[in-house]
């Protein structure tokens, strides 16, 4: 299939179990009839999910915070490192 916007042929990416059509050169997204809805499933899963562990991840860095100060000065860095998001997971392609 070609995409609809420049004509060159789509590529097909499967995902954590949906299937995506994208352009590599407009990077245009298509998606199949449901693939939506599975997407907004998904994405509402993920968001339950990330919701418990981040209540469970508040609580520790409460506790980090309040000696992330007497830490600093000792070349401790803060650590900044994030989880990706679930749509950032299933559109990396």
């Amino acid at each position: 299939m070609n995409c609809p916007k420049c004509n060159n042929s789509l590529k097909i990416a499967n995902t954590k179990g949906i299937e995506i059509d994208y352009c590599p050169n407009c990077l245009g997204v298509w998606l199949d009839r449901g693939e939506l809805e599975k997407i907004i499933e998904r994405s509402n899963e993920y968001g339950s999910q990330y919701t418990r562990e981040n209540n469970h991840n508040n609580q520790h860095n409460d506790h980090h915070e309040k000696h992330y100060d007497s830490h600093q000065n000792y070349g401790y860095g803060h650590n900044t490192k994030h989880k990706k998001g679930f749509l950032s997971e299933l559109f990396d392609f």
